[in-house]
């Protein structure tokens, strides 16, 4: 076992993009995915709500059959495409022996997703969080992530994050290559922000964008189950069946605090003026706004 990990623990490189070291020596089967068009894929940088808009959208899917969406752990509802841990089948094989219409998830960015996704014409959900508090969050689930890699002191992981140098890379050129292409395909551009503020509201744009047309009594049940509250008791959601050599909820929980404005509780002062300043290049020429506060 501590082979595996120590293995997995590697970050490596596929166009400039640090990824899981066994997704890239297994890049070939992930590029050559054959999405279908009726595919919904879940898209997110990491720890922007992933889990959250996984269970909504699984809920609207069910049509808020509760006991439908109990029967297996999220992981295995929605296949991560680009996950690769021998010897457990890949995202790709589980996306591959799923029946359609397939719900699948990828961290992926999108100059990097399969091509078959463009070409099928599939519709694509986008979640993105501010990025300080998807920081944050990322920081807290490096520590607790036995299979990556140490993220050293707050201030070296700061560095690191600014720089691209996480998984699945930069913040920055992954939400401006998915915002840059919402346009073009049919895309749901959602923010964790505004799901935390009107939920109910968000949830009804997923419901529409799937096609589905529930009453307000389901939708209303969606909006209590999928409370972050509700979310981090649900041993279906919050990870707890996951081995703790693999994470370890001791040092930090996977449902963690589910709040907008965490940021202010780890940036200092000159770290938060050096991150705008940062914001303002990276970001230059994108008409996209973020709220860092409730």
């Amino acid at each position: 076992m501590a082979t595996d990990l120590s293995k997995q623990k590697e970050l490596k490189e596929i166009a400039g993009i640090l990824l899981m070291a066994t997704s890239v020596d297994n890049w070939s089967p992930i590029q050559k995915f054959e999405a279908k068009p009726d595919d919904l894929l879940i898209c997110t940088f990491p720890k922007s709500g992933t889990t959250w808009i996984q269970e909504i959208v699984d809920m609207i899917a069910q049509n808020g059959d509760l006991e439908k969406c109990q029967q297996v752990i999220l992981q295995q509802r929605h296949p991560f495409l680009e996950w690769t841990g021998p010897p457990k089948p890949s995202g790709v094989e589980r996306a591959n022996a799923m029946p359609s219409p397939r719900i699948l998830k990828t961290h992926l960015p999108a100059h990097l997703l399969p091509p078959s996704f463009w070409e099928n014409n599939c519709k694509f959900i986008y979640l993105a969080r501010n990025a300080k508090d998807c920081m944050v969050s990322y920081y807290h689930f490096y520590r607790m992530n036995q299979t990556l890699p140490d993220p050293g002191t707050w201030e070296e992981y700061f560095e690191n994050f600014i720089s691209g140098k996480v998984g699945w890379g930069s913040w920055f050129d992954h939400v401006r290559g998915w915002w840059t292409s919402k346009d073009s395909y049919r895309t749901l551009f959602l923010f964790y922000e505004d799901i935390k503020r009107n939920p109910k509201q968000e949830i009804r744009k997923v419901m529409q964008f799937m096609g589905k047309n529930l009453d307000e009594t389901i939708l209303d049940k969606i909006v209590q189950e999928t409370s972050f509250e509700k979310m981090k008791e649900n041993p279906l959601v919050n990870r707890s069946a996951v081995p703790k050599s693999v994470m370890d909820q001791s040092i930090s929980p996977f449902m963690r605090k589910g709040t907008v404005g965490d940021w202010k509780n780890h940036f200092t002062v000159a770290q938060n003026e050096r991150f705008d300043k940062i914001y303002k290049e990276k970001m230059e020429g994108i008409s996209i706004n973020f709220c860092t506060e409730l």
